[in-house]
């Protein structure tokens, strides 16, 4: 005899499949092959030759070990000791490129580190999809542009785009783990997401993976892998972070058109945030409503001169702390803030800094700036 479920039981099936297929798909066997074909983190990856990545990772070891001995050991004793221990939990990291390192410097224990930049995170299983020659053309292209940034401590625009929006493989996701495993964090879970119009998360599920997965133009596929939620914890230990990448123009046209990344952003209340190498990008006329948002969001914020000027934070509460010395951009387009930069640096004391932060001055000189205002005056 049949018998037919229940209403309620079929409610219950249909409701049970749905949530099935929104589900989202999770990575994190992708991101740990990744971590040791592409960051050289230790571990086997038998879908890889061993020869292969020994021959890329003993040029990227020695990069990571360099940049660990010379850059962050230096600078994570710095921030340590002039970060405030009472800031917002939350961090935003605009016009980041694959700069997942230096916020974990600055703030190793933020429970939320979003970056944002024009590149995709990229197709987390392209692994699976190159030949032994093209897999090893790809890797030294990673290994070029960690190279280049833990070297001079910002990446070229052009070459990360070139490296990332096409890049064969994830390259954005790998300078991410390369990140956590420089500073002692393993990943534990992985996803992708999209943003909703009001700057919700919508993370992809199976379906969407398989229509991505079957697209053949490499540079479409990574757009599709653009934004990343990593989810990791300090080795050894269980309280877990969150990391994000969101690929997005941040310029006032593409925030206008799409403003998800804006309502993303805002979301998340007050912050702590910092940038570097962003080109001045924040003293444009046409990157008015980052600048504005950064005004009426952030609590604390590390930049080098590419950061929030003066003539624009001072009237909405925030004071300079200066470190390092700055006399002169060192492009023409941070030309126009150059004279308040100067002003600011001169009327201070002279404070050591040992080390790089972003963009030299244009006498090839390392500064930074910490710019700040009481809680209580943040929205």
């Amino acid at each position: 005899m049949l018998v037919l479920p229940s209403t309620l039981c079929l409610a219950a099936i249909l409701s049970s499949t749905a949530a099935r297929a929104d589900a989202p798909h999770e990575f994190i066997d992708d991101a740990r092959t990744l971590l040791v074909v592409g960051a050289c983190a230790d571990g086997a990856a038998p879908s890889v030759k061993s020869e292969l990545i020994a021959t890329h990772c003993k040029t990227l070891r020695a990069a990571q070990e360099d940049y660990k001995a010379k850059w962050v050991s230096v600078a994570a004793e710095f921030f340590a000791a002039h970060v405030p221990a009472k800031l917002p939990s939350t961090v935003v990291y605009p016009f980041a490129g694959g700069d997942l390192s230096t916020a974990l410097t600055v703030f190793p224990d933020a429970d939320e580190i979003t970056t944002l930049s024009l590149e995709p995170a990229g197709d987390p299983h392209a692994l699976g999809r190159l030949s032994e020659k093209q897999l090893k053309a790809a890797l030294a292209t990673v290994a070029t542009e960690l190279g280049s940034l833990y070297h001079s401590n910002f990446s070229v625009t052009m070459n990360m785009i070139g490296a990332m929006r096409g890049g064969a493989l994830p390259t954005q996701l790998i300078f991410g783990l390369s990140a956590l495993w420089l500073h002692g964090y393993e990943p534990v879970a992985l996803r992708y997401f999209q943003l909703e119009a009001d700057g919700s998360i919508r993370y992809l599920t199976d379906d969407d993976v398989k229509r991505l997965d079957e697209m053949k133009d490499v540079a479409k596929r990574n757009a599709g892998y653009a934004n990343i939620e990593l989810r990791f914890h300090k080795t050894g230990r269980q309280r877990e972070q969150v990391y994000r990448h969101v690929m997005a123009n941040l310029d006032d046209a593409h925030l206008k058109a799409n403003p998800a990344a804006l309502r993303h952003l805002e979301a998340k209340g007050t912050v702590a945030a910092m940038t570097k190498a962003a080109s001045y990008l924040l003293t444009f006329d046409d990157f008015k409503t980052m600048r504005k948002y950064v005004i009426e969001h952030v609590q604390w914020m590390v930049s080098d001169s590419t950061g929030l000027a003066p003539s624009y934070g001072t009237p909405a509460g925030f004071t300079y702390e200066t470190w390092g010395t700055f006399e002169t951009s060192n492009m023409n387009a941070g030309h126009s803030v150059t004279p308040e930069w100067r002003r600011l640096f001169e009327s201070q004391p002279k404070r050591e800094l040992k080390f790089r932060f972003g963009y030299p001055d244009g006498k090839y000189r390392g500064h930074l700036i910490f710019m700040s205002r009481p809680a209580k005056a943040s929205l």
